[in-house]
């Protein structure tokens, strides 16, 4: 029988097959002895050891399309990253961290900020610039009012998408808006430090719809940019490529050389200075990365 992992705890695998339930799963030993995990996304082959108690092995997981390794999930579509405006206030620098590591993975990816409804219109529409100027497709939705979110759902129907963002930005409460056979936990926000509690503890594939999943993951506060050269990240910011002609070095860092197209553009308000401010700052962190590992 097949399946597909939709949920991975503590060493249990639970394979949501059709017309036959979901079962509780262990993995075979043969997989330790080859390396290879079973992912959340997986499709997989499984052996029946008790029909009624609904428990199985996992024999064999089938081809994977893709495998991402942070998060760890299988056979991804597309990634919506998710911030909220306000409680928590957006981070520029992890949304982009978040960018960064999905295309990196090659995995298509749309902007989603949420609690619109807290802000003022100027506000949410700056965030909207910024991202839509870079190339990205971005909602602008107010999760606890329903405001935007059918706008959300077309992106998802007939995909398999993995959301990525912090704690507290109102993940739980937009996948509970999107299926109605499991209520996730929805956490509070601390008072005094506006941050919410990370109530997603795994990753965990959920059917919207028919061969529609929303793959939820657990909030991220920090994230680094390993194996990566500091001469790379220009490559993912899309919004520099019009400009680097116009810079006199061919391998312009785009940061302290004399003539550069690129500080040009941000001089006359065409590239985002948020965005260019990460950029400088990515760049020295993984300078000095460099400078440790040599």
């Amino acid at each position: 029988m097949t399946g597909i992992i939709v949920k991975g705890i503590a060493g249990f695998y639970y394979v949501s097959t059709v017309g036959s339930g979901t079962y509780e799963c262990k993995a075979k030993g043969i997989f330790r002895k080859d390396r290879k995990k079973p992912l959340v996304g997986d499709r997989v082959e499984i052996e029946i050891l008790d029909e009624e108690k609904k428990t199985a092995n996992v024999v064999k997981i089938l081809p994977r399309s893709n495998e991402l390794i942070r998060p760890a999930v299988a056979n991804v579509d597309q990634a919506m990253v998710f911030f909220a405006l306000r409680s928590p206030d957006p981070e520029g620098a992890l949304l982009d961290r978040f960018l960064i590591m999905m295309e990196r993975q090659s995995v298509p990816v749309f902007v989603c900020f949420n609690k619109k409804d807290l802000v003022a219109d100027g506000e949410a529409e700056h965030w909207r610039r910024i991202y839509e100027s870079c190339g990205y497709d971005v909602c602008l939705i107010s999760a606890g009012n329903e405001e935007g979110t059918e706008e959300v759902r077309k992106r998802l129907l007939g995909k398999t998408t993995v959301v990525a963002g912090p704690s507290g930005a109102g993940k739980s409460t937009l996948t509970n808006l999107m299926q109605d056979g499991v209520r996730m936990e929805t956490g509070e926000l601390s008072r005094k430090l506006k941050r919410g509690k990370n109530t997603t503890r795994h990753s965990e594939l959920l059917q919207v719809a028919d061969n529609t999943y929303f793959c939820d993951t657990p909030g991220f506060t920090s994230l680094d940019l390993p194996g990566m050269e500091p001469e790379d990240l220009q490559q993912y910011f899309p919004e520099f490529a019009p400009y680097e002609a116009d810079c006199k070095f061919q391998h312009c860092s785009h940061m302290h050389e004399p003539v550069c197209g690129v500080k040009d553009a941000l001089a006359e308000g065409k590239i985002a200075k948020e965005r260019y401010e990460n950029y400088c700052r990515f760049y020295e962190e993984l300078q000095e990365l460099k400078r440790r590992k040599y």
